[in-house]
């Protein structure tokens, strides 16, 4: 086929095919996440970028180290750096369609047949090279190109978003195992304090110094904080259950070692770091993984649905192969032979399934948009939230520290009343009932303190800086074809 007879069929079939084109279209508008015009961040712009080792704000280096070891060993993490290798991979197979094909041949034949002169045995080898190329005339080749290098850079932020959700789940982890450890402490001490006053409640009432109510309502005190030390020691060997999965496993060594140094040092819970500045609403879209991957994934859509437009218009293909002949018959003496062809393959029709497929990517890229949307709007809520919690709990945690301060002096106070005859035991039983409650709220709120500043650094992005490479804006209008209009 000469290169005007492949012009012309071309030109035929783009004619024949290009009426039923459709045209591309623009997520929906109902896609468009929205701004908040007012939040607890508002007028805020941060004084310097979160730092990428958030956790060590909190000057913690059992923290910094199981937060170091869940990211290097995690299987979530592990999964997500594999899915960044296929995603590279796929780039390779997209830009490798757009290079000609060349492939090696080699045919041998032998036979016998009847001739003029009798029978003939013919053998004969043909060694050669094949070459194809597919001309990317309406841009599918370099529209699947841009689609995995942007589904490489959405892996990209996933495997960061990942590694953020389990640097954030770590240290929420280790802050509950001090929490739980902090209030097993304040528990056998009660518990302590409760069996000796248990022992002179005994050796009382046997003079008849005290009654049996009050020698009984010892015994049921301290048989509730009992339970709960056996109770506290059941969720502390769960959490330390959990922070060895989430560094590996209960195998791994490192994990093992590192909870042995753990469990040997002090349990108290120190005080939240200062929280940083949230910024304006739309600085956060820029400081997050998951939206740059919602929206890395929204733009590699919009090109899936510009390659699906390009299977209305012909495709053509050129082919080419040179090689050399080798016949007993010519004693062998090569023989060059080569060939040069051309193909035009233009859909006429395929009964609505073009059409179809078409609709189904169209579906698909809206989805996306939601999927955006949705992960924006989301963002804004943790941020808010935490924001929210900042301010609430530190109220809370400052008028329960008050509260204990307060029953401290109020349990001596019940003390002297008891020693001197003012009043019975149970007084004295009541304010440390009341104590130990208190003591174990303000352990509480300080935990609740500390994962509701981990949440602010996640919903912030934890220092998360986008990739230099820019992210493709979404295909807002058709791919240029050789077609003045379409219809459905």
């Amino acid at each position: 086929m000469t290169a005007r007879a492949l012009a012309m069929a071309m030109a035929c079939a783009a004619a024949l095919a290009g009426c039923s084109v459709p045209p591309l279209s623009t997520a929906p508008e109902a896609a468009r996440p929205a701004v908040p015009a007012q939040w607890s961040g508002a007028g805020q712009e941060p004084a310097a970028a979160v730092q990428a080792s958030w956790w060590q704000a909190f000057d913690d280096p059992l923290l910094t180290r199981w937060v170091e070891l869940a990211q290097s060993r995690n299987n979530d993490v592990l999964l997500a750096l594999s899915r960044v290798d296929e995603a590279r991979a796929n780039l390779d197979v997209a830009g490798a369609a757009g290079l000609p094909q060349l492939s090696a041949t080699a045919g041998a034949s032998t036979g016998r047949s009847l001739g003029a002169r009798g029978l003939a045995h013919t053998r004969s080898v043909q060694p050669g090279l094949q070459a194809s190329w597919e001309p990317d005339l309406w841009g599918r080749i370099a529209h699947l190109e841009k689609a995995a290098a942007l589904r490489l850079q959405a892996s990209e932020a996933d495997r960061d978003a990942v590694a953020l959700a389990v640097a954030a789940t770590m240290a929420q982890a280790y802050v509950g195992l001090r929490s739980l450890q902090s209030q097993l402490q304040v528990a056998q001490a009660t518990a302590r304090s409760r069996e000796q006053a248990l022992r002179l409640a005994d050796e009382q009432a046997r003079v008849g110094y005290t009654s049996q109510l009050q020698l009984t309502q010892a015994q049921a005190e301290l048989q509730s904080v009992q339970q709960a030390v056996e109770q506290l020691e059941l969720s502390l060997a769960r959490q330390r259950t959990a922070l060895l999965l989430l560094a590996g496993g209960e195998g791994d060594e490192q994990a093992a070692a590192l909870m042995a140094t753990t469990d040997g040092q002090s349990a108290a819970l120190g005080a939240p770091p200062p929280a940083p500045a949230a910024g304006l609403p739309s600085a956060l879209l820029q400081r997050r993984p998951d939206i740059a991957r919602a929206q890395l994934q929204l733009a590699a859509a919009d090109e899936s649905l510009a390659v699906q437009r390009t299977a209305f218009l012909p495709q053509v293909s050129l082919t080419a192969s040179a090689g050399s002949l080798l016949v007993n018959a010519l004693q062998y003496h090569p023989a060059t032979v080569w060939a040069l062809g051309g193909s035009v393959l233009a859909p006429l029709f395929t009964g609505g399934r073009l059409q179809g497929q078409f609709d189904a990517v169209t579906a698909q890229r809206d989805q996306a948009a939601y999927a955006y949307r949705g992960v924006v709007i989301k963002a804004l809520a943790d941020v808010e939230n935490a924001l929210v919690g900042t301010r609430r709990l530190q109220s809370q945690w400052q008028h329960a520290s008050e509260r204990e301060a307060v029953l401290q002096r109020s349990l001596g106070f019940a003390k002297d009343r008891y020693e001197a005859g003012y009043a019975s035991y149970l007084e004295e039983l009541d304010a440390q009932r009341n104590l130990y409650q208190a003591q174990q709220e303000v352990i509480r709120l300080r935990q609740s303190q500390l994962e509701n500043a981990i949440a602010l650094y996640q919903a912030l992005g934890g220092g998360w800086q986008a990739a230099t490479t820019p992210v493709a804006a979404p295909v807002a209008a058709p791919v240029a074809a050789p077609v003045a209009s379409s219809a459905r």
